[in-house]
C-alpha cells in the first residue's frame, strides 16, 4: 500500500528511500491535522500552531509529540534580541524573543479566568535576576541573602482553558503610555510594585521622582509613571486619643477612607489596591465616632467588643471600595488584589513560625483558616460594593490571587533576610527556627506573576 501519488519501489535501496519519503509525508499529514484541529475546534481560542506547540515545549504540555520538538528547537534557539538596561547577556531568561513578541497567544480575552489552573516548571527561568535590577528591597533578596536553591523562581502559573503570557514590559509600557499606575497598600503592595519596576527596568531606566509622601518612578521612553502609596489599612489612621482608647494607640477609622491616596485618585488611570495583615497589629477600631473594638488591645472595663479584627477588615473594604468606585472624578479602573497568603507553620510570625527548607510549590494546599477566613470577608466585600455602586462598580476589578499563591510555601525568605555570613538559618538544638520571613516574596520569584496577572487585566480593559 502507498500514499497517493507514491508508488512503492522495487529493491532494498529503493525501499528505503520509499519509506524515508514516506516517514516525510506522515510527519506534514499530522501537522496538517493539527491545524486543522486548532482553526476548528480548539480548547485555546484564537491560539496558532506556533503558540500551542510552543506552550507544550515549556513545559504547558504533558503529552508533547515530535511535532512540538520540531517546533521548539527552531524557536528556542534563535531569533532572541537582547533587552536594554543592566542585563548579563549569560541569563537566557533575560532575552526578549522575537517569536514570544509577535506570535498570536491563546489567551481568551475577558472570559477566560486567570486564578484557576496550575503551577508548572519553567526551565526559561525568571524575568530579571537581582543582579539585572537595583530596587530589590534587601529583605527580600533572597540570592543575595544566601538562599541555596533558585528553584523557587522558575515556577509558572498555567490557567486551565487559556495562557498566561510571559510579562513583555515593552507591550506594558507602550499599554500605559502616558498613564499612572498606582499600588496602595503596606508593604506587599510595596512588594508587588518593585517587582514590576524590576521587570520594565529591562528595557528602560526609570527617573525617581517621588516624595515622602509616596514613591514615584517615570519611564520617560512612554512616560508611564508607576507609584507607592503607604496605607496600612486603607482607611484613616490617627494615634489621638479616641474616648477611652489612649493616645498613641494606633485608631483604624473603619468607616473613613484614607485621604492619603482619595485626594490623588482622579490621577490615577490603575489603582491596584491591597490590604489586611496590618489588622493583625495592636490597634483600636472606630466606627462612628466610637470605639467598637480592637486587636490584641482591649480593657477589661470596657466590657464585650462589638467587633474584631475580621469583621473590622470587611467594614473597612466596603468603605474603601465605595468610595473608590463612587468618585465622580475617578475614570480609571481599581483593581482589589486578594488576601496575600503567609506560610508560617508551627507558630505566627512571632511565636517561631517556620517555612525553612521549601523549596517548590506544595502538591497540595494546606488551608489556614485565619487566611480563608480574611479572603472570604475581603471577596464578599468587594461583591457588595460592586453589586450596591451600580454602573459604578464596572470600575473594580478582582485581581483574585489567594488561592493559587497558598501553594506557594517556597516562595518567601524564610531566614535569607539579610546578607549577614553569621545568620542562623537552620533550627537550634532545641528545635526553635531562627527568625524568618515567610510573609513577603522573594523578588525575583512567585510575586513576578501577579505581575502578569495584572498586565492580563489591564489589557482587558484598556485594550478592549
Amino acid at each position: 500500500m502507498s500514499l497517493p501519488g507514491m508508488q512503492a519501489p522495487v529493491g532494498a535501496g529503493g525501499i528505503r528511500q520509499w519509506l524515508s519519503k514516506f516517514m516525510v509525508s506522515v510527519v506534514a499529514l499530522v501537522l496538517a491535522l493539527v491545524v486543522i484541529s486548532l482553526s476548528v475546534g480548539s480548547s485555546l481560542p484564537g491560539a496558532s500552531l506556533r503558540a500551542y506547540l510552543t506552550t507544550g515545549a515549556r513545559g504547558g504540555s504533558k503529552n508533547n509529540t515530535a511535532a512540538d520538538f520540531l517546533l521548539s528547537t527552531r524557536v528556542f534557539q534563535g531569533d532572541q534580541e537582547p533587552l536594554h538596561g543592566t542585563v548579563n547577556s549569560s541569563e537566557a531568561s533575560l532575552v526578549t524573543r522575537e517569536d514570544d513578541r509577535n506570535m498570536p497567544v491563546p489567551v481568551a480575552t475577558g472570559t477566560c479566568d486567570l486564578y484557576r489552573g496550575e503551577w508548572f516548571f519553567d526551565s526559561s527561568g525568571p524575568l530579571y535576576t537581582n543582579n539585572s535590577c537595583p530596587l530589590i528591597t534587601k529583605t527580600q533578596n533572597c540570592q543575595a541573602n544566601g538562599r541555596p536553591d533558585k528553584g523557587y523562581e522558575n515556577w509558572r502559573w498555567k490557567p486551565e482553558k487559556c495562557i498566561l503570557p510571559r510579562f513583555d514590559a515593552r507591550k506594558f509600557l507602550e499599554l500605559m503610555r502616558g498613564k499612572t499606575l498606582a499600588f496602595v497598600g503596606d508593604s506587599v503592595a510595596r512588594n508587588q510594585m518593585e517587582s514590576l519596576l524590576c521587570i520594565l527596568w529591562q528595557v528602560d531606566t526609570p527617573v525617581n521622582n517621588g516624595t515622602k509622601r509616596m514613591q514615584k518612578w517615570i519611564f520617560r521612553s512612554t512616560s508611564t509613571t508607576i507609584i507607592r502609596i503607604w496605607s496600612s489599612w486603607l482607611v484613616h489612621r490617627s494615634v489621638e486619643a479616641v474616648e477611652f482608647a489612649p493616645q498613641g494607640l494606633d485608631k483604624v477609622f473603619l468607616d473613613i477612607p484614607d485621604e492619603t491616596f482619595m485626594e490623588l485618585l482622579p490621577s490615577f488611570d490603575v489603582l491596584v489596591l491591597s490590604s489586611g495583615h496590618w489588622f493583625a497589629k495592636r490597634s483600636a477600631y472606630i466606627l462612628n465616632a466610637n470605639v467598637v473594638g480592637g486587636q490584641l488591645w482591649w480593657p477589661r472595663e470596657a466590657g464585650n467588643m462589638q467587633m474584631n479584627n475580621v469583621d473590622g477588615f470587611a467594614v473597612s473594604v466596603e468603605t474603601c471600595l465605595t468610595a473608590v468606585a463612587m468618585n465622580p472624578n475617578f475614570k480609571g479602573i481599581a483593581v482589589l488584589r486578594t488576601y496575600s497568603p503567609d506560610h508560617y507553620e508551627g507558630g505566627a510570625w512571632n511565636t517561631n513560625g517556620s517555612c525553612t527548607g521549601k523549596v517548590k510549590p506544595l502538591d497540595e494546599v494546606v488551608r489556614n483558616g485565619f487566611t480563608n477566613t480574611m479572603y472570604e470577608k475581603q471577596v464578599a466585600g468587594f461583591k457588595k460594593v460592586v453589586q450596591n455602586s451600580g454602573e459604578h462598580g464596572s470600575k473594580l476589578k478582582l485581581m483574585d490571587i489567594t488561592e493559587p499563591f497558598s501553594s506557594r510555601v517556597d516562595g518567601h525568605p524564610g531566614p535569607y533576610r539579610s546578607a549577614d555570613p553569621n545568620k542562623k538559618t537552620q533550627r537550634g538544638p532545641d528545635g526553635r527556627p531562627p527568625p524568618q520571613d515567610c510573609l513577603h516574596w522573594c523578588m525575583p520569584g512567585p510575586v513576578d506573576t501577579w505581575n502578569e496577572m495584572l498586565f492580563e487585566t489591564i489589557k482587558r480593559e484598556l485594550a478592549g
